[in-house]
């Protein structure tokens, strides 16, 4: 039973890639921060292409001039804007800050360009997106590394950009000033406005092992031919390690390749290509493709292979260093056995650690770290969610409010004013309706928010289709149009009254009918069950349920994918991708994440459960087996506590996780906690999109492995791990937001579907702003 269920587990989500998100500061979408007056731009945005980060200093300081338009300190002590890096992005802004006329300073600890400048030799750059101007002055043509750098300090220098050399430790805001604190420790620039432009210049993350602060060991390659006949060793698994690998063994090397893990997941399959290809054939000489962007790459180019005879690459997957010395290595594999090999340069290719220490000393939040002050407002927030889930939902806390006529029990609307004020007179009484009032505004407000924010036809469209979906049957039909109706006498015969009957029944409470019930024609079962977990079948609700969950639901999943009903028709995507849309970044990834997504299976299970009882009870009713499974039905779905806790399907399930926790975690979890964990529908959803034909597919050749896709994946999804490697996205989390194909710098991923001959056939309506532009721009030609 334990084997199946982890095939099953397997089968549905932990097959699928399951990457993290790399700890980075807490940065709005324009570079604003929380500490008042300072800016973040380039790489530590999320995307480190040149022309981005030369666009997102640039227009950080546009935005410093018009906010200090007709505000300059006059003290000449306190410069405009203080800038910390001279990097790209850096140099940008100081020469945005000269054009405007701003006081400014430059700081440095190390030399202009420093990232560029310690790119191999020779290396080809290939700024992308190719239409794309920056704004600002500095721009960019040259296409090898030495000519751009050149190209780069000649317009720092015509510019008059000064360097400060001074290395700053921290920032401290203090009233109207930035304070930047240098790191002697004593000297204190004064600041209106700060630009932080470090990139990603934190320290290169080390082997943790005896050795690895020897001198032959190196955490990057400035040229392969140095290392011509040397045995070498190059640790890591990423593109940068197999191209540290091929470059090495191209110029002469003998390179064992050591990988913890026992596959790659990230690098391109062209490099494993290439990598595999000289391990089968040293002599082998592997063809390197034009690099799709300007991120570091180590691969030799001819001009650098010279005729230095080839060396040999020796893979080793599954194994790790444990100990560096003078003339070897020792690496452990699999098994524990260490075996020392000959060795006399060590390559780390392990990337880098943001500075993320500079933002903590600054005061400046990173992504996904809790402080004091974090736990203490995401505790209030949930306690003040539970309170509103408990005064709306008919238990202890409304009756409180009901006993002491507190609001909105101590509302009165005049009901003999007519059928509509007769209905008022009811809805302005029900905690509901407040809720749902609530909500909806929050839906329509957010998405138009939205809507401005993620410019794109896709995103206006679902949005819109969310917002009517909301707004319609879900708060309007139920609460005014079907009492109006009522209330007029619509209901009193013929076959409206006949609908009425089937759908709507008399009740004792309310307006006289169960209006409420409405909501079973959008929400679908199981993620609303009680049309189905009634003391008689509700035939026509039981007909309507079974045709939308079983019929309608898989038939456009296996067209358009989970999204098509998560992301186009469900209330609860309406508040998780309008009112979550700033948050979505937040949720958590990682294969421990994934393994939770079956926490969903778990609840789909007891909702099957809960109907197969109830089935029970309608077909014996008079039968102790009937009576039986009517109890244990009743017990599980609202009955059932451990003591003064209920442990029941409406409380832990409709209550808490679907409300307490689905709404209270959105700004620290982002808006999909309860669609992605634990939503029953979703989970049947996730079987069904198994079978689906809906892809993301990637042109792999663009795909600069920036992260930023997984990063805005509010359903943990790995979708970087998919796209550079350019094969189509089948994950069933995919909720089809399109954040992840809006948000993509190079235009990458695209919505489509597999024809049944396998073909890509690709979505029409256009959902990346890159293949927008390009549209454009070719249509204009």
């Amino acid at each position: 039973m334990i084997q199946l269920v982890r095939r099953y587990t397997r089968w549905l989500h932990t097959r699928w890639p399951a990457g993290v998100v790399e700890a980075l500061p807490e940065v709005n979408d324009d570079g604003t921060t929380g500490v008042p007056g300072v800016r973040v731009v380039g790489d530590l945005t999320g995307i480190p292409l040149l022309k981005f980060s030369s666009d997102s200093g640039a227009r950080a300081v546009e935005a410093i001039a018009r906010e200090l338009e007709g505000r300059k300190s006059m003290d000449p002590d306190v410069v405009d804007v203080a800038i910390v890096g001279a990097g790209v992005s850096g140099v940008a802004a100081a020469m945005e800050a000269a054009r405007l006329g701003l006081r400014y300073r430059l700081f440095e600890a190390t030399e202009p360009f420093s990232t560029v400048v310690n790119f191999p030799k020779a290396k080809p750059i290939y700024t992308y997106p190719t239409e794309m101007t920056p704004a600002g002055q500095l721009q960019f043509t040259a296409t090898v590394k030495e000519a751009l750098v050149e190209e780069m300090e000649a317009q720092r220098k015509k510019a008059g950009v000064e360097v400060t050399h001074a290395r700053i430790e921290r920032l401290e805001r203090k009233g109207n000033e930035i304070h930047l604190h240098h790191g002697d420790g004593k000297t204190i620039t004064r600041a209106s406005r700060a630009v932080v432009a470090l990139g990603r210049s934190g320290n290169f993350r080390k082997l943790d092992c005896p050795g690895a602060n020897l001198d032959k060991v190196y955490n990057r390659l400035h040229d392969p031919r140095e290392f011509a006949g040397k045995n070498a060793l190059v640790v890591g698994g990423g593109d940068t390690a197999l191209e540290t690998a091929i470059a090495l063994a191209t110029c002469g090397a003998n390179v064992i390749l050591s990988y913890r893990k026992k596959e790659f997941a990230r690098p391109k399959p062209e490099n494993v290509e290439k990598l595999n290809a000289l391990v089968a054939d040293p002599s082998a000489r592997v063809g390197v493709e034009k690099p799709s962007s300007e991120r570091v790459t180590t691969a030799a180019t001819p001009e650098m292979r010279g005729d230095h005879p080839p060396g040999k690459i020796t893979l080793m997957l599954g194994t790790q260093p444990v100990e560096i010395r003078e003339g070897e290595v020792v690496i452990a594999d699999g098994a524990g056995r260490h075996n020392a090999h000959p060795n006399d340069v060590v390559f780390t290719m392990l990337g880098r650690e943001a500075p993320l220490e500079f933002f903590r000393r600054s005061g400046i939040a990173i992504r996904g770290e809790w402080t004091a002050r974090r736990i203490a407002s995401f505790s209030a927030f949930v306690a003040f969610c539970w309170f509103i889930y408990l005064w709306k939902g008919g238990g202890v806390v409304t009756q409180k409010f009901q006993e002491l006529h507190w609001f909105p029990f101590n509302l009165s609307v005049d009901p003999q004013q007519g059928p509509l004020s007769w209905v008022l007179s009811i809805t302005l009484r029900q905690p509901g309706f407040y809720y749902s009032l609530a909500y909806t505004t929050c839906v329509v407000l957010f998405g138009w928010r939205r809507i401005q924010r993620r410019k794109t036809p896709y995103v206006k469209l679902q949005t819109l289709s969310l917002a009517a979906f909301q707004v319609l049957p879900l708060f309007l039909l139920p609460y005014f149009i079907l009492p109006w109706l009522g209330a007029v006498g619509a209901f009193d015969g013929g076959v409206m009254k006949t609908v009425a009957d089937n759908l709507f029944p008399t009740c004792n409470y309310d307006f006289g009918r169960e209006y409420w019930r409405a909501f079973g024609l959008v929400l679908a079962w199981p993620l609303f069950i009680w049309n189905l977990v009634t003391y008689q079948p509700m035939w026509w609700w039981l007909g309507i349920s079974l045709v939308q969950t079983f019929v309608i639901i898989p038939l456009i999943i296996f067209r358009w994918g989970k999204g098509a009903y998560c992301g186009w028709v469900c209330s609860c995507g309406a508040l998780a991708e309008t009112l979550g849309d700033a948050h979505r970044q937040k949720m958590p990834h990682g294969p421990v994440w994934n393994r939770v997504n079956m926490t969903g299976q778990v609840i789909l299970v007891v909702a099957f459960l809960l109907f197969g009882l109830r089935v029970v009870s309608w077909t014996f009713p008079q039968s102790s087996v009937g009576q039986t499974a009517h109890a244990l039905h009743e017990g599980l779905l609202h009955g059932w506590a451990l003591g003064p806790v209920p442990v029941n399907y409406k409380y832990v399930v409709d209550l808490m996780l679907a409300g307490v926790i689905g709404v209270g975690f959105y700004f620290w979890f982002s808006g999909r906690v309860w669609c992605r964990f634990a939503c029953p529908l979703a989970a049947l959803m996730h079987i069904y999109a198994r079978f689906s034909r809906f892809r993301i597919f990637a042109e792999k050749k663009k795909c600069i492995s920036c992260n930023v896709c997984t990063s805005v994946c509010h359903q943990g999804i790995d979708v970087m791990n998919f796209a550079n490697k350019g094969l189509p996205m089948q994950d069933p989390e995919c909720v089809r937001c399109s954040a992840c194909v809006q948000s993509c710098p190079t235009g990458v991923l695209t919505f489509g579907r597999l024809s049944g001959e396998g073909i890509p056939v690709y979505d029409r309506v256009g959902a990346s702003l890159v293949q927008n532009r390009e549209k454009k721009a070719q249509a204009a030609h």
